[in-house]
């Protein structure tokens, strides 16, 4: 018999990925695209200086 902690688990799993999905700032544009973000930081490497 399947006990309740395992459905928990799995139903709480289901909820976290259906709150991520819908969390995606591309759900709201009507082109699909997501917004291009800027990176946290510098890439590294070299300057093109």
């Amino acid at each position: 018999m399947i006990d309740n902690f395992s459905l928990a688990i799995t139903h709480g799993l289901m909820l976290l990925a259906a709150f991520l999905l819908l969390r995606r700032p591309d759900l709201d544009r009507e082109d699909g695209e997501a917004p291009k973000f800027r990176p946290k930081r510098p890439p590294r490497g070299k300057p093109d200086a």
